[in-house]
């Protein structure tokens, strides 16, 4: 695929970013997009190397060496095609997945991958501005109704599947608009919402019903769904956050990084706030604690509405800067990584536990903080300890707790129709035929598998289209 010396010739060339001074005053993304002749080149790196385990390493198995050979040869609407018959979504991914398809690429043995995330959203990008992406209205109704409750990547990936196949698909969403995580948990500066509305355009005119600021479980029984639609699918995602139950919790300035991350895109989108809900971190001393995207998010935010300082706190001890390639690839490495959020200021810490929030008259201006040390048993199991005499505190006016998500909520809709959950607390299905222990109920994306990335959603909502067809039809052409 792609030139066969082509990874020899050119370097790998990925997008650049906006001087740090020009993206903080705006929420506006700020990638700067491969010249067409430079894309050629990356596209031109992709090698013959017999095995590609880019497909391991993404998801949705993308056929990632065919695209690269035509972006290549400059076939940008033969790529598209290619791109589109795995992913519905790609300019999702092309901007928010981490992009294992990379770690997972043959030429990141030597630490320079092809620039396939970079080459997946040019391909996408020019072809909506071609108009070469169109509706795909099904030839044939089926005469099912089916109902998707959540509208993230999981459950508008399983919807526009399964109105392709003729179904008459409903979306509901309890929020005021359509995209889930998407909408209301990524900055815009990451991932533009118009991006989302012009799918919708799309899976509108494919049959498409979206239903907003509809709960299930609170505005609609959730046996009233099952009744009325042929077959349920629940994307509602993982929303239960992992809480920090220490002292001072209670303060004026401790929030969860979602409250913060969904308040501020409201924003963004021009609703107004009330003055007594506002959470903003102008002129404050900002905490992250959590090391992951979301709290990557929060920094970058913080510092939009102009933090005095911004801190992130990571329990976890600091890992190394490269990775072991012959313990790790083609699997994804724990190692270092710098987002662009954490490029524009923020004061990172490792091995560091939170003891307690500490305020004056019920508002929050400082925590207390201990470095902690890791250590492996026999069995391999890993311990924390505290370090004696390492306490310190830390100034801080606002505290967002970002350290990830435990499972759906599972007071609503869940305990309604009373499904079964796995061990983590996630709604219990395989990925067989995504089926719950109730009767014509499915689940898909984070709400069956616990927290993870857009492009996994995207592959279970995909999957979980085919084994809803199959249910419904007896047999499906939709692929997994």
């Amino acid at each position: 695929m792609g030139k066969p010396t082509g990874f020899m010739e050119f370097p790998r060339q990925d997008r650049t970013y906006a001087a740090v001074a020009d993206r903080l005053v705006k929420y506006e993304e700020f990638v700067i997009p491969l010249e067409q002749h430079v894309l050629q080149q990356q596209g031109a790196r992709c090698m013959d190397c017999g095995i590609p385990f880019c497909h391991q390493g993404c998801p949705v198995n993308n056929i990632i060496p065919d695209w690269n050979d035509l972006v290549y040869k400059g076939k940008i609407r033969e790529a598209i095609e290619v791109l589109h018959s795995t992913n519905n979504f790609p300019e999702f991914t092309g901007r928010i997945c981490p992009a294992p398809c990379e770690a997972a690429c043959t030429l990141n043995l030597d630490d320079a991958p092809v620039t396939i995330k970079s080459i997946e959203c040019a391909i996408v990008d020019q072809a909506w501005e071609e108009g070469w992406i169109k509706p795909h209205i099904a030839s044939h109704r089926s005469g099912r109704k089916v109902a998707v409750v959540g509208s993230g990547p999981s459950g508008l990936a399983c919807a526009q599947q399964l109105a392709r196949a003729g179904h008459d698909v409903t979306v509901f969403e309890k929020n005021d608009r359509i995209g889930g995580l998407l909408r209301y948990g990524i900055p815009d500066f990451k991932f533009t919402k118009t991006l989302i509305d012009r799918r919708m355009s799309q899976m509108l005119a494919e049959g498409v019903e979206f239903r907003t600021n509809t709960e299930i479980g609170k505005d609609i029984p959730a046996k009233q769904l099952v009744d009325d639609y042929d077959a349920v699918i629940l994307t509602g995602g993982s929303e239960d956050p992992r809480d920090l139950s220490i002292e001072g919790r209670e303060l004026n300035g401790v929030y969860f990084a979602m409250d913060f991350l969904s308040q501020s895109n409201k924003r963004v989108a021009g609703d107004s706030i009330p003055d007594a809900e506002t959470i903003l971190a102008t002129d404050l001393d900002v905490v992250v604690i959590g090391g992951g995207d979301t709290g990557s998010d929060c920094i970058g935010t913080s510092n939009r509405q102009g933090a005095k300082s911004v801190s992130q706190l990571e329990i976890m001890p600091m890992p190394p800067e490269k990775e072991n390639k012959a313990l790790t690839w083609p699997n994804w490495p724990n190692k270092l990584r710098t987002s662009s959020s954490q490029e524009e200021g923020c004061e990172r810490m490792w091995s560091v536990a939170t003891k307690r929030f500490k305020g004056k008259e019920g508002r929050l201006t400082a925590i207390d903080c201990v470095n902690v040390e890791w250590s492996q048993d026999d069995n391999g199991q890993w311990t924390m300890a505290e370090l004696a005499g390492s306490e310190f505190e830390l100034k801080a006016d606002r505290v967002f707790i970002a350290m990830g998500f435990v499972h759906p909520v599972h007071s609503g809709m869940i305990e309604e129709l009373g499904l079964q959950k796995d061990n983590r607390g996630n709604v219990n299905a395989n990925t067989a035929d995504y089926q719950t222990s109730a009767d014509k109920v499915f689940a898909a994306g984070d709400m069956r598998r616990g927290q993870s990335l857009v492009v996994w959603a995207i592959r279970e909502g995909r999957q979980a289209a085919r084994a809803v067809d199959e249910f419904l039809m007896g047999s499906s052409d939709l692929p997994r």
